[in-house]
């Protein structure tokens, strides 16, 4: 079975690694023949270390390797019953892209974008037959995170998402399915990490550097969300928040700040320009530093993000973006959060839940703040997201 790829940086080269390995005959396209080249040197590279460490054997790696055609003209990609797009995200190149790619293929491929956020429905509506079109959404590096966001369109035909759930298990990933609205199910949640935190810093309640640890060590998370951000790049992940902001209708709770966008402004977009929230010019450390913090401001600090992390995850599952147990397990495969964001409401209590999104709302009368509707009705009644019998 021949899977296309369409891009190969990062995101595609990953994924076509991961379908390599899964046994299928790739071709990776992109009509930069430059990329293509770096794009099989990373490989052999990736493959190499792979040997080295005895993950793989010589005749896997080759196998891997042998496995996958770069071709830099699309017309490649015809024998392929399932082409993933992974280019930038710009809705109007996609939707060139589909319609290029819709006269190519068979009638039946399967036609996937890798988008992050941007409209499913929308690149479907470029092509003529858009029951076939699906968005499929790896995460980065792909062969190493497990979690693959399955996204159906309205016009999406019924039967594709149980169909690439079964794809995705096959190849070694944890498929969840998501609504088709901005940001999903991880970069939507995820939002209230990076804005709380940054909110908190402008209030002057918290440096960075007790912020990040705060969050480390009283919220178990592996990296701060200064140091996040710095890691994975402000003009990425800048833009990312704005696109949610904008295509949710400007919804408070996604609003983007000033702060994060001085630094695009200014050029400091984290560790790979050298400069972000921290200066990684004249250090070689790959955390954040740890200076010593008052434990009940930790506790306050880390509590207020988690919270609003907690009210995001439980508003998603009210307006069924997706399922309680594909909500935690995106979260936590995603983006490598401690536990499940809904686990974590029934261990501290609804009620305590409730109370605490009353408290800032209460304080600030802003409507990031409101709690959600699932949230109070659970507290009101006394329930909780799992049974006690499951915590």
């Amino acid at each position: 079975m021949y899977i296309g790829i369409i891009g190969s940086g990062a995101m595609g080269s990953g994924i076509a690694q991961v379908a390599a390995t899964a046994g299928h005959e790739v071709i990776l396209f992109d009509n930069r023949q430059e990329a293509l080249e770096q794009a099989r040197e990373n490989l052999r590279k990736i493959l190499d270390k792979l040997v080295e460490k005895g993950r793989l054997s010589s005749e896997e790696a080759a196998s891997i390797l042998g496995r996958h055609t770069f071709a830099s003209e699309m017309q490649a990609l015809e024998p392929c019953v399932l082409v993933i797009e992974a280019i930038v995200e710009d809705l109007d190149v996609k939707k060139s892209v589909f319609r290029q790619l819709e006269s190519i293929v068979a009638r039946d491929a399967i036609l996937a974008t890798n988008t992050s956020s941007l409209s499913i429905a929308s690149i479907a509506a470029s092509c003529d037959h858009p029951e076939r079109v699906i968005g499929l959404h790896f995460f980065n590096p792909a062969p190493v995170m497990k979690l693959v966001e399955i996204i159906p369109a309205l016009q999406t035909d019924p039967a594709l998402p149980g169909k690439l759930q079964q794809w995705m298990t096959e190849w070694g990933k944890y498929p969840v399915v998501a609504k088709d609205t901005p940001g999903f199910i991880v970069n939507r949640i995820a939002r209230s990490f990076y804005s709380e935190s940054i909110r908190l810093l402008e209030e002057g309640l918290g440096t960075m550097e007790e912020i990040d640890t705060a969050l480390k060590e009283v919220g178990g998370f592996r990296m701060g969300p200064f140091e996040l951000m710095d890691f994975i790049g402000h003009d990425v992940n800048y833009a990312v928040t704005e696109s949610v902001w904008t295509a949710c209708y400007f919804e408070p709770r996604y609003q983007p700040s000033f702060t994060q966008r001085r630094l695009v402004d200014a050029g400091w977009l984290g560790r790979k320009s050298g400069r972000g929230f921290y200066d990684y010019r004249h250090t070689s450390t790959s955390e954040s530093p740890i200076k010593p913090v008052d434990s009940e401001k930790q506790r306050r600090l880390a509590e207020r993000v988690i919270v609003m992390l907690i009210n995001e995850a439980a508003d998603a599952l009210y307006y069924q973006i997706a399922s309680r147990d594909d909500i935690d397990q995106a979260m936590t495969l995603g983006v490598n959060y401690p536990k499940g964001l809904l686990r974590w409401a029934d261990e501290w209590g609804i009620a305590t839940c409730e109370s605490r999104m009353n408290r800032l709302f209460n304080n600030y009368h802003d409507p990031r703040y409101r709690c959600s509707p699932l949230l109070r009705s659970l507290a009101q009644n006394g329930e909780r997201f799992y049974p006690e019998e499951n915590i």
